[in-house]
């Protein structure tokens, strides 16, 4: 059988690369190659290739191809591949294959009408490692998969932008372009990332969040966040950036109940730890022109054979380009964030921090306005509560959270009055704690508190199908108080609880109060059985109830009126406890209290690992929610600037308790 002929459209940058690998084989006799299109004309000696300056002059001089490739600029791909398809031709166009949905709708149906093969030159896919992970999953060495991410750090200079018009654009001259780190430069990073989540064809894409920046000037992202929610169940969060310190190999990172698998695909080094062990290869990859060569050989043999990098297994990557080709237009990272190294056409934006950034919006899978990072887009919240006028504290209701975090509502950010953040959320070491809430892991077998699950079965945290979600059914203010009526849900959205909540703020000449007020009823006409870790078993781990997730903070001094610090403080039970730091926005003390009664709930302590108090409801023992009464809890929170010495705490926390805070009914709900 006479070698394919094959033509090249692109003749310089990365279609040098395809230029040298069809000489070599013409060589071996794999492929004949017919000719070069390109207005630039080459580099030297062609080497007796024939040089045109377009696919249709080429094409118009009697060169009848049998496979054309398309290496040019990305807005130029759905043209010339559809003129390579109407002359008989089978495809290997670069990616990203086109610039828009509708350009692969139309290039699809013109392939399937005329019966020729399109393979995108998405190399990674050419990589037999995914083999090997699949066979991986299959085998149920890592449980069943969670989420797959990808934390992508390159670097770009400006003269990466500068080389051509089209380059870092979103439109030229009406076109679409979509040049942004997401499409193009990382775009491997997205496939892959997808393809080890099942979803290669645009049904398996049930829906993309596309949250874009950048800090080149340019139109395009060159640093953002993407989350795919796939058919599957499985979450795809990618975090990429062209503005790194420096650049590394992108890891695509997929998350299992029982272990992970790890795959650089820039250079096919795979790391699997999982039920047998941990392992660590490096394995090979197929060229895939050789394997459109390939594919066409079998074709003619009748046998057949399927495309590593088909165009329909682009479907679920072009749903993912579409979203980001609509999206509102990138949002420009302040000079202030960002640091400026090199000279000329060698400058570059370094953004600050950028790297644990992404890894930490991938660990929490949540977009950078999500997360709060003070450049990114801002997000309206559910409801704001101030004091005289001043904004103290964010309510959240929880829905854009990751279902393995266990979605509900909670404050954050929450601040002193002048404006020092004392909450954090989705923090990096424990990406389910929220802010200032309420929170259980287990009731009645649901985890409401969000991560790994500790029974007493397994006697140590496991991942588990069991999260639920906390609804918002009503929410009302009045004059600085905010009421809400909530649904517990178990995993299938079936009630568990309700719970009447009630959050307050009020003045103090030493900052202001934040009153919580609670009441969980049983929703199933059954008790419903509230524990945690340490009522399931583990020694000192009895949280679960009020939790207050603390910003990131030095010199911390922990206490309540008999014992200081995290080890005589945990799992003590005392009517106030005060917390001082120095935070990033300067110092500020948070006092805490509490009913103390025989039956008061221990306080919960980390200062060590990660900041966080809590009042744990199932310390040691399990709590149930009745079916004829509720289960009532209330915390006042003091947010002062500044140090408060143990004398001026224990007052404060004196004249609050004098107030009567034990956990009466709540009062009508305001309209």
């Amino acid at each position: 059988m006479t070698a394919p002929g094959v033509a090249l459209v692109g003749g310089h940058g990365y279609a040098s690369r395809h230029l040298d690998h069809l000489r070599s084989a013409e060589r071996s006799g794999r492929a004949r190659l017919l000719g070069v299109a390109d207005p630039r004309p080459p580099e030297g000696d062609a080497g007796g290739v024939p040089w045109f300056d377009s696919l249709d002059a080429l094409l118009d001089a009697g060169v009848e191809p049998d496979v054309v490739v398309v290496s040019t600029p990305p807005h130029t791909h759905a043209a010339l591949a559809l003129r390579a398809i109407a002359a008989g031709a089978d495809v290997y166009v670069e990616k990203p294959p086109v610039a828009s949905w509708a350009q692969y709708v139309e290039l699809e149906r013109a392939a399937r009408d005329a019966g020729r093969a399109v393979q995108v030159g998405f190399q990674s896919l050419g990589a037999e490692a995914l083999g090997i992970i699949d066979d991986s999953l299959r085998a149920g060495e890592i449980g069943d998969v969670l989420a797959v991410g990808v934390v992508g750090t390159w670097s770009r200079t400006v003269g990466y932008y500068d080389r051509s018009p089209w380059a870092g654009r979103r439109v030229l001259d009406g076109v679409d372009v979509v040049d942004g780190v997401v499409t193009n430069p990382l775009a491997h990073a997205v496939v892959t990332a997808l393809r080890l989540a099942g979803a290669r064809r645009a049904d398996d894409v049930l829906h993309v969040d596309a949250d874009l920046y950048h800090a080149h000037a340019i139109d395009a992202d060159d640093t953002s966040v993407v989350r795919v929610r796939t058919a599957s169940g499985v979450a795809v969060t990618l975090g990429l950036t062209l503005c790194a310190q420096e650049q590394t190999a992108p890891v695509v990172r997929v998350r299992g109940t029982r272990g992970t698998i790890e795959l650089s695909y820039t250079t096919d080094e795979l790391t699997i730890d999982g039920t047998g062990g941990r392992r660590t290869l490096t394995t090979g990859r197929a060229h895939l022109l050789d394997d459109l060569l390939d594919h066409r050989l079998q074709k003619h043999r009748a046998t057949g054979t399927e495309l590593l990098s088909p165009l329909a297994d682009s479907g679920a990557f072009m749903r993912v380009l579409e979203a980001v080709r609509v999206a509102d237009p990138p949002r420009q990272i302040p000079a202030e964030a960002v640091t400026w190294t090199g000279a000329g056409r060698d400058r570059r934006p370094v953004v600050h921090d950028v790297e644990a950034i992404l890894a930490r919006a991938v660990t929490a899978q949540a977009t950078l306005a999500e997360l709060g990072v003070p450049w990114a887009r801002r997000l309206p919240a559910s409801d704001v509560l101030d004091v005289g006028g001043v904004p103290v504290a964010e309510l959240r209701d929880g829905s854009d959270v990751a279902a393995t975090l266990s979605p509900r509502p909670y404050l954050h950010p929450v601040t002193t009055l002048d404006g020092v953040v004392v909450t954090d959320h989705l923090p990096a070491d424990h990406a389910w704690h929220l802010g200032a809430g309420v929170a259980i892991q287990d009731v009645d077998g649901t985890n409401l508190w969000g991560g790994r699950t500790f029974t007493a079965e397994d006697r140590e945290y496991v991942w588990r199908p069991d999260h639920g979600r906390v609804r918002v059914d009503r929410h009302a203010r009045e004059a600085g108080v905010v009421d809400q009526e909530l649904t517990w849900c178990d995993p299938t959205g079936d009630p568990l609880l309700t719970e009447h909540r009630r959050w307050e703020a009020t003045p103090s000449p030493d900052g202001w109060w934040l009153d919580l007020r609670t009441e969980l009823r049983s929703a199933t006409g059954a008790p419903v059985s509230l524990g945690g870790p340490g009522s399931n078993g583990r020694a000192g781990g009895g949280y679960g109830g009020f939790f207050w997730r603390i910003a990131p903070c030095s010199d911390v001094r922990v206490r309540t009126a008999d014992a200081h610090g995290e080890p005589a403080v945990h799992g003590t039970a005392s009517s106030w406890l005060a917390w001082t730091a120095e935070f990033a926005a300067g110092p500020a003390t948070l006092v805490f209290v509490a009913p103390h009664d025989d039956d008061a709930d221990p306080w919960f302590v980390r200062s060590a690992g990660y900041p966080g108090v809590g009042l744990a409801l199932a310390w040691d023992r399990r709590t149930t929610a009745p079916v004829d009464r509720p289960l009532r809890r209330r915390v006042r929170v003091l947010v002062a600037d500044g140090v408060l010495d143990d004398e001026h705490v224990a007052r404060l926390a004196g004249d609050a308790l004098e107030r009567d805070l034990a956990p009466a009914p709540l009062a009508a709900r305001p309209a």
